[in-house]
């Protein structure tokens, strides 16, 4: 690897570094607004990602819009209407989902300029090592507003560290670098959307959260579904044409 990391431009690194900055305030954002709601609301917020890349990607990467992921994007937004309507005593926590959802967007759009400019492996290193720096200049300013918090981190949470840093993180990160290679930020990030399915079923089965949603909220899960497996059905049909 470090063969490879030497063989990287000075200039593409820095774009590297500041993906990374992005990708740490994406997971600050996501965390947090597990923290204030839960991991189904936070989960789901995350869908709103589909419309923001149909939007940002051709922007970012100089290429068409393509209408019938703008209208895919669309689709969902009946669907985040209805979590948040029954669902908005969590507001602040869905404000930072979205907040996610959008960083997500942005570095993953990035990554998609980024993956044929250096290996992957490079790359998740960069960028998560620029995410970790960026995230330890950040620790005094959050100490300041919430004094109390704990930072020595105990044998527990140091394995579900290793857990959610290694299987949860780094290696789905390198996987979706590899798949940008051969499709686009849209369907990476749509992909994504699939989230809520496992990511709401372990919630419940784990933390037993149906005991905090309601039909609203489940009506607009299936929505947001709905548009996910229309996806593929709509790309064969328009991008034939």
């Amino acid at each position: 690897m470090l063969k490879n990391l030497r063989k990287i431009e000075i200039k593409t690194a820095i774009k590297l570094g500041l993906v990374g900055c992005v990708v740490c305030v994406h997971w600050l954002c996501f965390y947090g607004a597990i923290k204030y709601s839960n991991v189904s609301v936070a989960l789901s917020c995350l869908s709103t990602a589909s419309l923001i890349t149909a939007l940002i990607e051709p922007i970012l990467n100089k290429s068409k819009i393509k209408p019938y992921q703008i209208l895919l994007g669309l689709m969902v937004i009946p669907g985040i209407y209805l979590i948040f309507f029954f669902t908005s005593f969590y507001l602040t926590g869905i404000i930072l989902g979205i907040l996610a959802s959008i960083f997500s967007s942005i570095f993953t759009s990035l990554n998609k300029k980024m993956v044929t400019k250096a290996d992957t492996i490079s790359i998740t290193f960069i960028e998560l090592g620029s995410g970790f720096l960026f995230l330890s200049l950040l620790m005094p300013f959050y100490l300041m507003v919430f004094p109390d918090t704990r930072i020595i981190p105990n044998k527990s949470d140091l394995f579900y560290t290793l857990i959610l840093s290694l299987a949860c993180t780094t290696l789905p990160f390198i996987l979706s670098l590899n798949a940008l290679k051969h499709i686009s930020a849209f369907a990476s990030t749509f992909a994504v959307n699939l989230e809520p399915i496992y990511g709401i079923i372990l919630a419940i089965i784990i933390f037993g959260e149906n005991k905090e949603l309601n039909g609203g909220f489940y009506l607009g899960t299936l929505i947001i579904l709905l548009s996910i497996f229309t996806y593929p059905f709509m790309k064969k049909r328009f991008e034939k044409v």
